[in-house]
């Protein structure tokens, strides 16, 4: 296992303090704020701990207030209902005595029933793009400060841009990101960990998608970006260590808000899950106003 992927499942693995009571601790790299996959996916852990034979499929959740990663963040857990087949979880993530992050989500006992999936869009296998390596050697003495920084260290989710040139440079493209994921190293077989471990990635592209279409990216220090809520649904069994396409685009950029949707599929084209999210991405000005 590689030690970003230990570093990973250590942030996943939530202490527990009380009944319904967990305490997560940040990474101490260079971020000035908490990842907002990683509020996501700790909360969801929360939210996996009090359930018992189901999985979650579904979650819904609202960032309230940037998170201080020095210190760390409690979260509780109310356990709304328990049903027969249903399953449902409230999550609040709190800091300094404020709730910074609000998540909703709903289990389900596995049954049978209908099947569909949208199909999987015509793109090269993740074996065919620059890999690592490739990217380090070839690509990174072109990347911005920022874009280098992320790429130079140690990483638990690599990706494998479809069209590179986004990410290495920005310019105007059509709504659409398309990037293969997984992690840099074998997880656990435990089903809940895959999803919460997706439910993390899925937060690192989308919002950079509404921006897109206007040659900008969060990473521009003209760019103030933050995620404002975010949805997740989980469709059919995946496993988040083998290649996953996310496939990423924006209807809709207003008034100083992106939307972007996601839909993830597996190596085999099914659909295992979908994504949606609007977010901050504001034009810095010299006296602008604040979130």
């Amino acid at each position: 296992m590689s030690g970003a992927v230990a570093e990973l499942l250590e942030v996943l693995e939530l202490e527990k303090l009380e009944e319904n009571l967990f305490r997560g601790r940040s990474p101490q790299d260079s971020w000035q704020r908490v990842f907002g996959g990683q509020v996501i996916g700790q909360a969801l852990v929360a939210a996996c701990r009090t359930v018992e034979e189901r999985q979650p499929h579904s979650l819904h959740a609202y960032f309230l207030l940037g998170g201080d990663p020095q210190i760390p963040i409690i979260y509780e857990v109310d356990r709304i209902r328990d049903g027969r087949s249903f399953t449902t979880r409230r999550v609040v993530a709190i800091q300094h005595g404020r709730p910074i992050f609000a998540l909703t989500a709903s289990f389900h006992l596995e049954e049978d029933g209908f099947d569909h999936g949208a199909r999987m869009p015509e793109v090269p296998p993740p074996e065919s793009l620059p890999g690592e390596a490739e990217i380090r050697a070839g690509a990174i003495p072109a990347m911005s400060p920022q874009v280098r920084a992320y790429f130079e260290r140690e990483r638990p989710i690599e990706l494998r841009p479809v069209d590179f040139s986004r990410t290495a440079h920005a310019d105007p493209h059509e709504g659409e990101f398309r990037v293969w994921i997984r992690t840099t190293g074998p997880l656990p077989e435990d089903p809940a960990i895959h999803r919460c471990v997706l439910a993390y990635a899925s937060d690192f592209t989308l919002l950079d998608t509404s921006l897109v279409p206007h040659g900008q990216s969060v990473i521009q220090e003209n760019i103030q970006a933050a995620s404002l809520d975010h949805a997740l649904w989980f469709h059919r069994p995946f496993r988040a260590d083998e290649w996953l396409l996310y496939a990423q685009d924006s209807p809709s950029a207003s008034g100083a808000r992106g939307f972007s949707r996601g839909l993830v599929f597996d190596r085999a084209g099914r659909l295992v899950a979908s994504v949606a999210q609007e977010g901050l991405i504001r034009q810095r000005r010299q006296h602008g106003p604040s979130a």
